[in-house]
C-alpha cells in the first residue's frame, strides 16, 4: 500500500446527513477512495442503508428498521435532507459504481445484536448483479457475518470490526489468529486502539489494519502517521487535506 486510503464515514457525517444520498453525492466530489455506509434489513430482508437498528434518530419514523417492509420504509424521510427517502443498497451502489471510489459496506445486526439471516448473501447477490462485488469492502462486528462474507468470497476485502473491550481483552497474537480463522483480510479498530504493535503484527500475518473515529486533526494525523491501510472519517475534506502533509512513520 502506497498511502492510507480515506473512507467517507457514513458519507461524511460531520458535514452532511449521515447515510443519505445527499451525503454520498457530496462525498464523491472529494478525492477519497471509499464511501462507507451501513446496512440493516427490512422486514422482508431488503438491504436498507441506515446506521442504527432503529429509525428514531435519523428519520421521521420510529421503532426497529426490521419491523417495517421496504414499502413502508420508503414512506419515511431522512432528517436534514429536504425530504429524501432512506436509501436502498442498490441506489448507493448505482451512485458509486460509475466513479473511481469503492463501497465500504458494514452489515449491521438487529436491535438484539443478532445477525440478520441472509443479509450478507443478499447484499452479495445484489452487488454481483451490478458487477460491484470485487469493488466492495464487506465489514461487520458480528463474527458470523464476517465468516459468511469470507465464505462467499469475491469481495475486495473482508473486515472484522473489533470493539474496544474485545481489543483490550485479547492478546495481539490471538486477535491475529481469530481474524485468520474468520477468513477476514483486515481488522478494523477505533483509532484510539490502533498502535505500531498491532499494525506490525497484522502486517506480519499478511493482514490489513483500518480505523474509524479519525474525525479531527489530531486523530486523523495519528492514523496517517501510523500508516494504517484505511481511515474512515466523518470529515473527508479535512482528511484529504491532511494526507497531503503527513508522512507515515513506519
Amino acid at each position: 500500500m502506497d498511502r492510507t486510503e480515506i473512507a467517507s464515514h457514513r458519507g461524511g457525517a460531520f458535514l452532511w446527513p449521515e447515510n443519505s444520498m445527499l451525503a454520498f453525492r457530496k462525498a464523491l466530489a472529494w478525492p477519497a477512495e471509499q464511501i462507507e455506509f451501513d446496512v440493516h434489513a427490512s422486514a422482508e430482508g431488503e438491504p436498507v442503508v441506515i446506521h442504527d437498528a432503529t429509525l428514531d434518530r435519523t428519520t421521521d419514523g420510529a421503532g426497529p428498521v426490521v419491523a417495517l417492509s421496504w414499502g413502508e420504509l420508503q414512506q419515511l424521510r431522512v432528517k436534514g435532507t429536504g425530504g429524501e427517502c432512506l436509501p436502498h443498497l442498490s441506489e448507493v451502489a448505482a451512485l458509486v459504481g460509475p466513479t473511481a471510489q469503492r463501497l465500504r459496506l458494514e452489515v449491521k445486526a438487529d436491535p438484539e445484536k443478532r445477525p440478520y439471516p441472509g443479509l450478507v448473501a443478499r447484499c452479495g447477490r445484489l452487488l454481483d448483479g451490478m458487477g460491484l462485488r470485487p469493488r466492495t469492502i464487506m465489514m461487520s462486528f458480528e463474527r458470523p457475518s464476517v465468516a459468511e462474507a469470507a465464505s462467499l468470497g469475491g469481495f475486495e476485502q473482508v473486515v472484522w470490526l473489533v470493539n474496544g473491550p474485545t481489543l483490550q481483552g485479547t492478546a495481539t497474537q490471538d486477535l491475529v489468529r481469530q481474524c485468520q480463522e474468520l477468513g477476514a483480510s483486515e481488522v478494523g479498530v477505533h483509532v484510539k486502539g490502533a498502535s505500531d504493535a498491532l499494525r506490525d503484527a497484522l502486517r506480519g500475518a499478511g493482514l490489513r489494519l483500518s480505523v474509524w473515529g479519525a474525525n479531527h486533526a489530531d486523530t486523523i494525523c495519528r492514523a496517517l502517521t501510523l500508516g494504517v491501510d484505511v481511515l474512515a472519517t466523518d470529515d473527508p475534506p479535512l482528511a484529504v487535506e491532511l494526507r497531503r502533509e503527513v508522512k507515515p512513520l513506519r
